[in-house]
């Protein structure tokens, strides 16, 4: 209680001091409030972002490998890059569940295709005439394939890359599409193709395999190509207008009955890119061919956040200035207050006060004033953090939201009949595989306890800091000399 009493009696005395201490700490405190705000939210704005983008493994044909000893010069060379060629082992659905099983893989997915011919149902061509030609033939001018139509399933939503980057956009869909989208014969197929056949939702096509077998589906979606210029040259249609969308169960059950070639692209989740070396050992060991090879969507992963890390390192980097500067000027106060009141220590001391109990009043002084401007800085913080946070990242927030909405409205949603990724339920999202980015329509509480307390730590190690000064002059300082030297 003496301590704190007579600290109290101090700073009522030396009030200017105290208070130009006070304005000191209060700018330090404004600015590391700000700076904390904005450094957390940028932290939590990248976190989001990554997590939006699971760790992706994808196994692709090692052309490099294939064509080191390959020389053209040579027949005998061209052969034997032929037979290599047509010796690569290919990998099937086994296979494929087979890699999955790693202590690297968290989860896995894939898409199936295969080739089949239209029973019902016409794919869409337009037979070029002479006139017509250009130098590139008569013929058929969409899709030069032995097969008419291209069926392509995949394993869940999270599959469904073409949907989610855009290249694909649900037009229309039934009311319980994605309900059944994974469990039967069901499809998705290009406007252009429904409007050349003259289709609509619920209308049933069949397929043909080169064996006669003959396979119902039934349409519960209808979608449109967005990329432009990818079919062949002087098509009137796009490169997918042929192609239909189903799930991989559909296609395997196909294939499993019938003695046809089939496509497989399966993506891994790895738990970590550190581990993709280790990875590509263990699926060359389980008989992967040695000329394909990992690829990661690591790249792709980090690359959106490059200007929120931008931002983060400077907020850093003003902190730890900040810092430096407060604590330096605070401890050149500090030492002048330390000579200002020397025969005040002398006095204190020759009355029989101790070293440690002068010490904590001049550290309670400065604690004191230091928890009000702190309190006093937090406030005036918190109060400019979200315009400031706001604007610095406005652009992220956006395209944080715009990223979520589009993906829905790529699937049918939130707006199309049967919409399945409405904002308000993420959890349903995510339970489909589908990978979200938390959303910020702005950041209302970017100064939380979190904040408050490292804001806290740094208040109490600028004491520590400007406290040494004091600690030091006392002790060096003995009541007889600092009177003498009075006189």
């Amino acid at each position: 209680m003496f301590i704190l009493k007579n600290a109290w009696i101090s700073i009522k005395r030396n009030k200017g001091r105290n208070i130009l201490i006070g304005i000191i700490i209060l700018i330090i405190a404004c600015a590391c409030t700000i700076t904390l705000a904005i450094k957390n939210t940028a932290e939590d704005l990248i976190n989001s972002y990554k997590s939006a983008y699971d760790k992706e493994v994808t196994i692709s044909f090692d052309r490099a490998n294939m064509m080191k000893d390959f020389d053209p010069s040579q027949i005998e060379g061209r052969e034997n890059a032929r037979e290599k060629f047509d010796n690569i082992a290919s990998y099937t659905i086994d296979d494929v569940k087979s890699f999955a099983d790693s202590n690297y893989i968290e989860s896995y997915y894939y898409t199936y295709s295969v080739g089949l011919n239209g029973n019902n149902i016409e794919k869409a061509e337009i037979e070029l005439n002479n006139n017509m030609s250009n130098g590139f033939g008569r013929g058929k001018a969409n899709n030069m394939s032995l097969t008419d139509f291209t069926l392509t399933g995949y394993s869940s939503v999270t599959a469904m890359s073409e949907f989610i980057n855009g290249t694909y956009t649900m037009n229309e869909i039934t009311d319980n599409a994605w309900d059944i989208a994974f469990d039967g014969n069901y499809v998705f197929i290009n406007q252009e193709l429904a409007d050349y056949n003259n289709l609509d939702l619920n209308d049933k096509i069949k397929l043909e395999t080169d064996n006669g077998n003959i396979y119902e589906f039934e349409i519960i979606g209808i979608f449109k190509e967005n990329e432009e210029g990818n079919g062949e040259p002087m098509s009137m249609f796009s490169n997918s207008a042929n192609t239909l969308v189903t799930n991989a169960d559909a296609v395997a059950n196909i294939t499993n009955s019938e003695e046809i070639n089939a496509t497989i692209n399966p993506t891994f989740i790895i738990n970590s890119y550190d581990n993709v070396e280790k990875l590509q050992n263990e699926f060359y060991q389980k008989g992967l061919d040695e000329n394909f090879v990992l690829q990661t969507n690591e790249e792709e992963a980090t690359s959106g956040v490059s200007s929120i890390e931008n931002i983060n390192s400077f907020a850093t980097t003003f902190l730890t200035l900040t810092l430096i500067i407060g604590g330096i000027v605070l401890f050149v106060i500090n030492m002048i207050n330390i000579r200002e009141r020397k025969y005040e220590i002398g006095v204190l001391r020759t009355i029989g006060i101790s070293k440690f109990k002068l010490t904590m009043q001049f550290v309670s002084e400065l604690v004191i004033v230091s928890v009000v401007a702190l309190i006093l800085g937090a406030g005036i913080g918190a109060v400019s953090s979200k315009g400031v946070s706001n604007s610095l990242l406005a652009s992220e927030i956006n395209s944080s939201n715009e990223r979520d909405e589009e993906i829905g409205k790529n699937f049918g949603g939130p707006n199309m009949n049967g919409g399945m990724f409405d904002r308000g339920d993420r959890g349903e999202m995510r339970g489909k595989g589908m990978p979200v980015i938390e959303a910020y329509d702005s950041i209302d509480a970017v100064v939380d306890i979190k904040v408050l307390l490292e804001l806290l730590g740094i208040g109490l190690s600028l004491v520590l800091v400007s406290s040494i000064a004091s600690m030091v002059s006392i002790e060096r300082f003995t009541p007889l000399t600092i009177l003498k030297e009075r006189s």
